[in-house]
């Protein structure tokens, strides 16, 4: 059992370091930061990842800034300079040109789609680091990023360096179908999806 008293107390200030001064050569103090967890989504098939969107949307409605990003996913006028809305607190942005909307043969066969799409890509992956490592969420899901690394639009080490300096109050959550196993040992929770 540990007792304390308030003749315990140092009245020796050295004993303790003012947290709102600038840090010096003397002062070493480094400032934690509060991260949550990373979570990772697997499953065998493309398109399982409902329940995510599902709690993303409950998370963003009980007040929680919540980002989904949906890399390898398009839209209608999507892409970074038109994100959608949902309940005040949910951005949902998708790749304003993806391999959804093309025929993988034509990819294939076509630089221009084939650098159209690395290139919208690139660019809402260039948003979400901002945004992890600016502390704005609550929540990040990047909805098929580890096929975005395994088609080589998004750097694994790249990847890796973002996650490890975020800095965000709640959980970062990554889906896809094959996990590099860098990325399972850096998880908190890896979670596998059955059909």
């Amino acid at each position: 059992m540990v007792v304390s008293s308030s003749t315990n107390l140092s009245n020796n200030k050295k004993d303790f370091i003012n947290l709102n001064s600038q840090p010096n050569a003397g002062n070493k103090v480094k400032r934690i930061k509060q991260n949550g967890q990373i979570q990772i989504y697997q499953s065998s098939y493309r398109g399982s990842y409902s329940t995510i969107i599902r709690d993303c949307i409950r998370n963003a409605a009980l007040g929680r800034k919540v980002l989904l990003v949906q890399l390898m996913k398009g839209g209608v006028r999507q892409g970074v300079s038109n994100p959608v809305s949902l309940c005040g607190n949910l951005l949902w942005i998708r790749s304003s040109n993806s391999y959804d909307q093309y025929d993988s043969n034509l990819i294939a066969e076509n630089d221009k789609i084939r650098n159209s799409i690395k290139t919208s890509t690139i660019e809402l992956w260039e948003f979400c680091k901002k945004q992890l490592l600016s502390g704005e969420q609550d929540q990040v899901i990047l909805d098929e990023i580890f096929r975005s690394v395994k088609l080589g639009i998004i750097d694994e080490d790249d990847l890796i360096s973002t996650l490890e300096n975020r800095f965000i109050s709640g959980d970062v959550i990554l889906t896809g179908t094959t996990i590099p196993k860098k990325f399972l040992l850096m998880a908190d929770q890896v979670t596998e999806l059955r059909s």
